[in-house]
């Protein structure tokens, strides 16, 4: 795949991942404030940020495919977090069991689709225990 293309399509996973994430923190119930949920989304953006830029510095030719690859894995689970959404926007389900429940199935299947991206990628292990670090301090 040409690097036009891992370019291309790492601006479509992320950028649709942000829409998503924004809108799943936009109709959950338990946010109290505006302030609160730009954090949220602040953080849960956050460590994405410090994976491609880590990548960008440290993985020289195989840098975007990495980033094209986890952020393939960002996309997954937001896409895990729309029925919930959906659920929310037409008012047939909005209860906070469900979006922590969409939440911790997002979370379980980034966790082994980011590690499935670093196989292909063909990169440290080490890179899915940073992950996993910034995510554990992400979500405490």
């Amino acid at each position: 795949m040409s690097v036009y293309k891992n370019h291309l399509l790492s601006v479509l996973y992320y950028g649709l991942s942000t829409l998503i994430t924004w809108w799943f923190v936009r109709v959950s119930p338990l946010y109290i404030s505006q302030e609160q949920m730009q954090l949220s989304t602040a953080i849960a953006g956050g460590k994405w940020g410090i994976q491609i830029l880590a990548g960008l510095i440290f993985l020289g030719e195989k840098r975007w495919i990495f980033i094209r690859n986890i952020g393939f894995v960002c996309f997954v689970g937001s896409c895990i977090l729309l029925p919930y959404v959906l659920f929310s926007v037409f008012q047939i389900a909005n209860d906070g069991r469900f979006f922590v429940g969409s939440l911790v199935v997002a979370v379980i299947t980034m966790i082994f689709f980011y590690h499935r991206a670093t196989v292909r990628t063909n990169v440290s292990v080490k890179w899915w225990y940073f992950w996993l670090i910034c995510l554990s301090i992400a979500v405490t």
